[in-house]
């Protein structure tokens, strides 16, 4: 007899198969932002526009480019200013990735927990990919912050569906079947929101820790992959600590990234680190 894992995942994957899974949309901020930001004629002025309709948006587009990662020698106070010195893309990429808080919503105590977790994971990934992208990698690392902060997308309308089924009010069973099948899904919802190929390919190859590629230099799934990582350090007995010997993990040696960077105590780039997680949270 199937466990109620795996009656999930095979109705999940149904659903994903026949197109009958209800992927998320973009929030409004976001989709505008990215058109303005596409358009060979707008201006800085034009996404201030688009930006400054959102008083959440901007504020918290005004907090990340006064944050020590992003700051100049001058306070940023309005969004304008923030474009000028950041640049359109960038301000584009990053209204795309923080305007997806809006979608971790849930009626459920247990759903509600569970959003909350993978956002603030992917916080923390994102973080850590801005500062490793910055440093080892000509990428650029405000692509790699939206690749951080999208890499659990899938989760969402496993989520949604969970909410409706009575099988998944257990949170292992909830856990184990977003692990197996969140990957999959989150590439098909990027694929559906016209994200870039390399974008695209970070939720089914980040946790490919043997992925076999033929590229020496990395990309933005290997920055992803590396960075979710880091945020198990402080956690031992994490089975990506115990079981997995982050030598092998080829991600590093095309980063350029000491595996043992932890054990090595550079305080300075783990403090960047620390940094860049907190510059993308909320609070």
């Amino acid at each position: 007899m199937a466990s109620v894992e795996e009656v999930t995942l095979q109705e999940i994957n149904e659903l994903i198969d026949n197109d009958k899974l209800v992927l998320p949309t973009l929030p409004e901020v976001a989709l505008r932002a990215r058109e303005t930001a596409e358009d060979p004629n707008a201006s800085a002025a034009d996404l201030a526009k688009v930006i400054n309709n959102d008083a959440a948006m901007t504020a918290r587009i005004i907090k990340v480019a006064n944050s020590p990662i992003m700051r100049g020698a001058k306070e940023i106070e309005d969004v304008q200013m923030a474009i000028a010195r950041l640049g359109i893309t960038c301000i584009s990429n990053l209204v795309t990735g923080l305007a997806m808080e809006q979608m971790f919503q849930a009626t459920s105590d247990l759903i509600d927990k569970t959003m909350r977790r993978s956002w603030h994971h992917s916080t923390e990934v994102a973080g850590i990919a801005n500062v490793i992208c910055k440093h080892y990698t000509r990428l650029k690392p405000d692509q790699a912050t939206l690749a951080g902060l999208v890499h659990e997308i899938g989760v969402l309308p496993i989520l949604t569906y969970a909410e409706e089924s009575d099988r998944l009010n257990d949170p292992i069973t909830l856990q184990k079947v977003i692990h197996s099948i969140h990957p999959k899904v989150g590439v098909k919802i990027l694929k559906s929101w016209e994200f870039p190929t390399e974008l695209v390919e970070v939720p089914g190859y980040y946790r490919k820790f043997n992925r076999d590629t033929q590229q020496e230099q990395p990309d933005y799934v290997d920055i992803v992959m590396v960075a979710n990582l880091q945020t198990y350090m402080n956690k031992p007995d994490h089975p990506y600590i115990t079981k997995l010997n982050w030598h092998d993990v080829t991600a590093f040696q095309r980063v350029g990234l000491d595996p043992n960077i932890g054990d090595n105590e550079d305080e300075d780039l783990n403090a960047e680190m620390e940094a860049a997680m907190a510059m993308l949270q909320a609070n």
